[in-house]
């Protein structure tokens, strides 16, 4: 099979590979893909450029944990009838060395999912990490009817789930923005509010928005950038989850936190157990039957640009998702 690859840490130009590598077979309890498309999510390109920070995991890996495609074999104690269906995956290449950049890809069954009717390939392609982390992030600490809910980063991939996500469960969403392009791309999802965290009197409007209460829960793309302001944005017994930093440490308002009774939580979309896997994917679900999700692909690209992809990705110059066409 044809894949894309890398058999050591770099930029994406000094050390991704397209080319011929063996065709994976199912073992029992695995199910088999023919790939049709790999999504690429920041993680991948972290990932690919220091192993997460702790080195290459793996002598050879197929980058992406993201996609979609049609299953194709089965291994033992797998129903037959699952062959022919259209599925997404997660966690591909998360503690594995193979991903999805790839004409095939085998996992175990229970990352496989099956493809509702209608649903779009592409965007499907985009589900693992994107939307999971979405929901966990929104329903980790509890309803969020009628609270006021904080989506940083509201033009990234995540936010635009958790928008949605945070809409569908009855809060008020508010979330952060840096351009008007970008405000309007967030309440195209459905937020309430998209503030411009470069203003001066952000926290004032915050504030104002919310009626001088601030945010019940906040969902957060990058502590180490954020972090500082808890203090004057959450809610008295106000909740932040964590699903992504830029930097080893971060400064966070200890007293404040203390004074509000406030609460850090924190997860990666990939150790999330199985049934807050199903639980997720029931709503995913539920989402797509209802027509209340949508997905953006921001821009595709071949399997032999996956460079470019990469790149993209790194750049974050777009609004939505980045995927590979495998075939």
């Amino acid at each position: 099979m044809r894949a894309a690859y890398y058999e050591k840490l770099g930029t994406a130009a000094d050390v991704l590979t397209v080319g011929e590598v063996e065709t994976p077979a199912p073992a029992p309890g695995e199910i088999r893909l023919r790939m049709q498309v790999s999504g690429v999510n920041p993680s991948d390109t972290k990932a690919r450029l220091n192993g997460r920070g702790g080195g290459m995991p793996f002598p050879f890996i197929i980058p992406h944990s993201d996609g979609a495609g049609v299953i194709d074999a089965v291994g033992e104690g797998v129903g037959a009838d699952r062959v022919g269906r259209r599925a997404w995956v997660m966690n591909g290449q998360y503690g594995r060395a193979l991903g999805t950049a790839a004409e095939y890809i085998v996992l175990p069954q229970k990352f496989v999912i099956d493809l509702p009717d209608g649903a779009d390939i592409a965007e499907a392609a985009c589900f693992g990490i994107p939307f999971l982390t979405a929901w966990r992030a929104v329903t980790m600490m509890g309803d969020v009817t009628g609270k006021n809910v904080l989506v940083q980063g509201g033009a990234g991939a995540v936010a635009h789930h958790a928008i949605q996500v945070a809409k569908r469960n009855g809060a008020k969403v508010l979330t952060t923005v840096s351009s008007p392009e970008k405000a309007d791309y967030a309440l195209a999802a459905g937020a309430d509010e998209a503030l411009n965290y470069k203003d001066d009197d952000f926290v004032q409007q915050l504030l104002s928005k919310t009626d001088g209460k601030g945010a019940d829960l906040i969902i957060e793309v990058n502590l180490a950038a954020n972090g500082k302001t808890y203090g004057e944005v959450l809610a008295e017994r106000g909740s932040v989850v964590i699903y992504g930093t830029t930097a080893p440490m971060a400064e966070v308002p200890g007293m404040a936190f203390i004074r509000k009774g406030a609460t850090l939580k924190w997860f990666i979309v990939y150790e999330i157990t199985d049934q807050e896997r199903d639980e997720g994917v029931a709503e995913l679900n539920a989402m797509l039957a209802e027509g209340a999700l949508t997905t953006t692909i921001a821009e595709r690209y071949g399997l032999d640009d996956v460079v470019a992809a990469h790149e993209a990705v790194e750049k974050a110059a777009h609004m939505g998702n980045v995927v590979l066409d495998i075939g």
